[in-house]
């Protein structure tokens, strides 16, 4: 029985500790695909009054 409670308590810690840094990476991988944009390029598509190219 304390076998099988050890068996879950190193599951939930893998989990609690992984699931953060999985979402970081996540995280992460999306910010670095973003385009980048001058302020008057942003406030054009903030506002789509002008035709896209």
């Amino acid at each position: 029985m304390a076998a099988v409670t050890a068996l879950w308590l190193v599951m939930l810690s893998l989990v609690a500790l992984g699931a953060p840094l999985l979402l970081y990476a996540l995280v992460r991988a999306e910010r670095d695909q973003r385009e980048r944009m001058d302020r008057r390029d942003a406030e054009r598509v903030a506002r789509r009054d002008t035709p896209e190219e």
